[in-house]
């Protein structure tokens, strides 16, 4: 008897198995990847300047010398990636999908440690789609550059993913979105540096709709997102006898950002183009952040206004196998909406009032392969704040010229 209820068990595990793997499929995916670079002065540029962003200002020693006018260059290899796509089983009329994507990239200190780029799970109606997890944020979206460097556009691209509830729905030409977020590996600034704690504390998710258009080739499409931080949850204040006093306090403050683009793609022709109002998006990789408004005197309670800024990009990539890109980015820092009361700023690069950069590539691709050159000349002009409008003046330019070599075998 014994012997007979075991092989029912037995039997009964394997056709689950089975019955499982019936409609189970996956595939592994990445990519090996070596990053050759050189710079002719120092930059931001975290993951050890594999993710270069822009020129950093003057940096004058006691002689006048600038610091920061210091070639810089290495080799690095640890963006090589590795993936894995599941499909199935069907939960009711639903598709089911999986996805888990990792890189040894890190996001703190270490740049050789192993960090989940994508992990979510999805289900696929006929025309509605529920996606649960992380991945890339709806501002990166399905319009993005194609140039060789590891950032992708950004600082003129959003780069940023984030852990998100996501619904759309979708016709044969038209897909709506709806996103809730919530930060994690890339976080907005405040009074005690990058933290999610933020936006934790503020008990709302980052917003985003969005539509999208879809015929022959195009994709053309809008979005508006919202982000509201709580900054502090306490304040500190000196009293006139000279004796601190901390008081809870309940700041907060919420912006909207706006961004439109345009794609075009043929098999040899890529043309797109994004242009975005961003305020408070610098955990996206983008300049933005916010200032100081008012300061109660009693408490030390402190009300923030954004600053806005206007950022472009338009790329052109032609060929099949031997490729030319071109790309070109611009941001303009268009201040606050409300006057500052101090020069204390959160955010990046807030001290910019114009970013432009360029790049210029050339890429031989086989099945499985990629080799490129690129060259990226980008400037910055730096200054000071009015305090009036948030604004940048008394400007002067600062230019890196990066040249960035590249090979990836992909899989």
């Amino acid at each position: 008897m014994r012997k007979i209820f075991t092989f029912i068990i037995a039997l009964g595990c394997t056709y689950t198995c089975l019955a499982q793997k019936k409609d189970f499929s996956y595939q592994f995916y990445g990519f090996i990847r070596g990053d050759l670079f050189y710079n002719t002065r120092a930059n931001q540029a975290p993951v050890d300047g594999n993710f270069y962003l822009y020129p950093l200002d003057h940096d004058f020693d006691s002689q006048g010398e600038d610091l920061n006018a210091t070639p810089n260059g290495s080799f690095y290899t640890f963006t090589t990636r590795l993936g894995l796509d599941m499909q199935g089983p069907k939960i009711g009329k639903a598709k089911s999908s999986a996805k888990i994507e990792a890189d040894f990239g890190g996001f703190s200190a270490s740049t050789t440690m192993l960090r989940i780029r994508q992990a979510y799970v999805a289900l696929d109606w006929e025309h509605t789609k529920l996606l649960i997890g992380q991945t890339w944020h709806p501002l990166f979206g399905n319009v993005m550059p194609d140039v060789l460097n590891l950032s992708t556009g950004a600082p003129f691209q959003p780069f940023n993913r984030e852990p998100q509830i996501a619904f759309s729905w979708h016709t044969h030409r038209i897909n709506l979105t709806a996103a809730a977020l919530w930060q994690l590996q890339y976080t907005s600034s405040g009074p005690y540096g990058g933290s999610e704690s933020y936006l934790k504390n503020s008990c709302l998710p980052e917003f985003y709709v969005g539509a999208d258009y879809r015929h022959e080739g195009w994709i053309a499409g809008a979005g508006i997102h919202m982000i509201s931080l709580k900054p502090r949850t306490s304040s500190t204040v000196i009293d006139g006898m000279g004796a601190e006093q901390r008081f809870k306090v309940n700041e907060r403050m919420t912006t909207f950002s706006c961004e439109a683009h345009i794609r075009y793609k043929t098999p040899k022709w890529y043309i797109a183009a994004k242009t975005l109002m961003a305020s408070c998006l610098d955990h996206t990789a983008l300049l933005g952040g916010y200032g100081i408004s008012r300061i109660d005197p009693v408490t030390g309670e402190q009300e923030y206004a954004p600053i806005r800024h206007s950022t472009s990009w338009i790329n052109l990539t032609y060929g099949t196998r031997w490729k030319g890109h071109l790309f070109a980015g611009y941001t303009k820092n268009l201040g606050s909406s409300r006057a500052l009361v101090t020069d204390v700023q959160y955010g990046m690069g807030l001290d910019i009032d114009q970013l432009c950069s360029f790049n210029v590539a050339v890429s031989y691709n086989l099945p499985h392969w990629q080799i490129g050159l690129e060259y990226v000349p980008t400037t910055a002009w730096y200054g000071d704040t009015d305090l009036s409008n948030g604004r940048v003046i008394n400007t002067h330019s600062v230019t890196n010229h990066r040249i960035l070599g590249l090979i990836m075998y992909y899989f």
